[in-house]
């Protein structure tokens, strides 16, 4: 399965670790678009082709979970939002998922198999849902 993945975070440096730890999670074929906070993430986000997003919380100009309201606010169709981010207290991962809608949530620092077994669930729902006629998200997961 090939998915185009954002990968949002304001370190080069974090963003090459979680580009790195997905590519040896094999949970799918990856193709990258970098992008170094919310705003420039918000501008280089497209539903249409994006089919997942991974995003740090605390950046400049638009924080991440400033963009995951924002692309759940504008746009209809649903993308899966991966949170990876140094935040861990209980009420920041409840606003990440309740309030603001992500699919999944990591903490720094994660290894290349946390990833793997934070991801997989997400992965395996993903796979399990009805492709859509569409040509949508679900349909490129299940090769439509």
């Amino acid at each position: 399965m090939k998915l185009k993945a954002l990968v949002v975070d304001d370190s080069g440096i974090m963003r090459k670790m979680v580009m790195r730890g997905l590519r040896e999670s094999k949970l799918a074929e990856f193709d990258f678009v970098e992008a170094g906070d919310g705003a420039d993430a918000l501008a280089k986000f497209d539903p249409d082709e994006t089919d997942m997003v991974f995003v740090d919380w605390n950046m400049p100009k638009m924080t991440g979970i400033e963009f995951v309201r924002e692309v759940r606010a504008k746009y209809q169709r649903h993308v899966p939002i991966v949170m990876i981010t140094t935040e861990s207290a209980v009420g920041k991962i409840e606003e990440a998922f309740e309030e603001a809608g992500v699919d999944a949530y990591i903490t720094k620092p994660f290894t290349p198999d946390v990833l793997t077994k934070k991801l997989q669930p997400l992965f395996s729902k993903l796979k399990a849902a009805p492709a859509k006629k569409s040509g949508g998200f679900f349909s490129k997961l299940l090769g439509g």
